[in-house]
């Protein structure tokens, strides 16, 4: 980034204080962080979940989330101080010179209307052009974006269009008003690796085109040394260290910053050859359809007990149209799928209380699988009623005993809303609704995807410690081959709703690769600044 852009100071938060209430009790949980950000410059914000990142992310906005507020500081957005301003004040600013992309695009897009409509809202609020010209705008940006069909995309409402588009349309809705600064919540946390590359070249170059200011908050490092002029690691809400990104990366000062740059280290041990037994799940010559549109051909796996089978494919290859198949979300129009060797019906609906405890799943994104009006004691207390029978004091004992296992601390989280909890502690949540019920096999979709990569490894631990105790049976849905390479047994290779490759994880992931697992192996980002300018040089020429 040139100095020219980096000149002017547009935003500086000082001495920034944020509280959470719990129990009507109101606690610190940013402590005095300060935050200056030039004009073109791109701020990436690291650290665990629950470090604070998004919290400071929201306070750039003037904007504290429910059960938080702004105690303390400054945040002076080109000399307005926006902890004091107006409601009417930031009103104006927040969507046309501040704009937000959140983590989790399903939930940040109305489902009642369509793409289109939601980008135009903005620009023709605020007066800054008609509605035609939004139009046309959108369906300029949504090309720059790389998404399919851009002139017709944006007439689908958000249930059509694969999570990894809704990501992208919300990055385009958030340049639609041409902003000073945007707020980039974990935009690519449900993207491919393959679709992550488009992606991240498009923000990259948007960003530069209107000289927008960026805080980009991750916890992907490889992700974030791609985008970042200088890198700010936050940990318990407090400032660790801060510095431009080509030195963080090549020689951090803090351990908790080596920490976090270390490459994941768990690797699942190799195990033996599954039994020659019938397989815990077999899908067989499944095909299946959205309407008139197919999405499924001709797939067929088998899951052995105490084995993981890791799913892997681009956005729309069909991933988790396969495990709505199996778990009866989605009748198959071709193919069965049988458990234990006895078919089950093709609609959850006739299936039993047994067939669907047995069979348990963690969806991608939390904030649109759990209900935001109940406590984490009602969620993870729920399955413990219908499948097991367990009320009262033994229902909350087990409750405790399951927030244990994911690591949070029951005292503290047995009563607490979703909104309340951060992205990675919304996921755990997950996990132990889905342990409640004691299953045999568990689909995971994305199930670390939210997580920052120390929680991350834990949670892999724990769920390798949970098969080798349980034998249970594990399908991962995934794009993190990082994952992949640490959980699996075997792997599935999707493309386009087909099984292109799959096989032992060894044989998968040694030369010479299937031509598409060649291309999602080499869009994995590595922790240097220049791979993501390499790898575009090189796929150009």
């Amino acid at each position: 980034m040139s100095e020219s852009k980096t000149r002017d100071v547009l935003l500086n938060m000082h001495g920034l204080r944020i509280e959470g209430r719990s129990d009507e009790i109101w606690q610190e949980i940013v402590h005095g962080v300060n935050v200056i950000l030039h004009r073109g410059e791109v701020l990436g914000l690291i650290g665990e979940s629950g470090a604070g990142k998004s919290t400071i992310g929201l306070a750039a906005m003037g904007f504290a989330r429910d059960g938080c507020r702004i105690s303390g500081g400054t945040i002076m957005f080109d000399d307005v101080d926006l902890a004091k301003a107006s409601d009417d004040s930031l009103r104006l600013l927040r969507g046309s010179r501040i704009a937000y992309v959140a983590q989790s695009a399903a939930a940040a897009f109305n489902p009642a209307h369509k793409l289109i409509d939601q980008y135009c809202e903005a620009p023709v609020q605020h007066g800054i052009m008609p509605r035609a010209e939004a139009e046309s705008d959108a369906i300029d940006l949504y090309g720059r974006l790389q998404l399919p069909d851009p002139g017709g995309i944006g007439f689908r409402y958000p249930h059509q269009v694969s999570g990894g588009q809704l990501q992208r349309a919300m990055t385009a809705m958030a340049m639609a008003c041409r902003p000073d600064l945007i707020v980039f919540d974990e935009p690519t946390t449900a993207l491919d690796v393959t679709t992550q590359i488009e992606v991240l070249s498009a923000i990259r170059d948007i960003v530069r085109q209107f000289n927008t200011a960026a805080i980009y908050i991750t916890h992907d490092l490889a992700v974030v040394s791609q985008m970042a002029d200088r890198i700010m690691v936050l940990r318990h809400g407090n400032l660790v260290e801060e510095g431009e990104t080509r030195g963080m990366i090549e020689d951090p000062q803090k351990d908790y910053t080596r920490d976090l740059l270390s490459v994941r280290s768990f690797r699942k041990e190799i195990s033996r050859e599954p039994d020659p037994e019938t397989p815990l799940l077999r899908v067989e010559n499944i095909s299946a359809a959205y309407g008139k549109t197919p999405v499924l051909y001709n797939v067929s796996i088998d899951i052995h007990r105490k084995r993981t089978v890791a799913v892997v494919g681009e956005s729309g290859s069909g991933k988790s149209t396969l495990a709505r198949v199996i778990t009866g979300l989605l009748q198959p129009s071709e193919g069965h799928v049988y458990y234990d060797g006895a078919p089950m019906p093709p609609d959850h609906r006739k299936r039993n209380k047994d067939e669907k405890r047995r069979l348990q799943m963690i969806y991608q994104m939390p904030d649109t699988a759990i209900n935001p009006k109940q406590r984490v004691s009602t969620i993870i207390g729920r399955p413990l009623e219908f499948y097991l029978g367990l009320r009262g004091g033994d229902r909350d004992a087990r409750v405790r005993q399951l927030l244990e296992m994911i690591e949070l601390d029951p005292d503290e989280f047995f009563d607490r809303f979703p909104g309340e909890l951060s992205g990675g502690q919304k996921q755990r949540i997950c996990i132990a609704r889905a342990l409640a019920a004691e299953p045999e096999l568990i689909i995971c979709d994305e199930v670390t995807s939210a997580l920052d990569q120390l929680v991350a490894e834990e949670i892999l631990k724990l769920l390798q410690r949970l098969q080798d105790e349980l034998g249970l049976a594990y399908m991962f849905i995934t794009h993190d081959l990082a994952t992949v390479r640490a959980v699996a047994d075997e792997i599935v290779v999707m493309l386009q709703g087909e099984v292109v490759e799959q096989g032992p994880k060894e044989q998968v992931l040694t030369p010479p690769h299937h031509a598409y697992t060649e291309l999602l192996l080499s869009s994995v980002p590595e922790m240097d600044p220049d791979w993501l300018d390499n790898l575009l040089e090189q796929r150009a020429n």
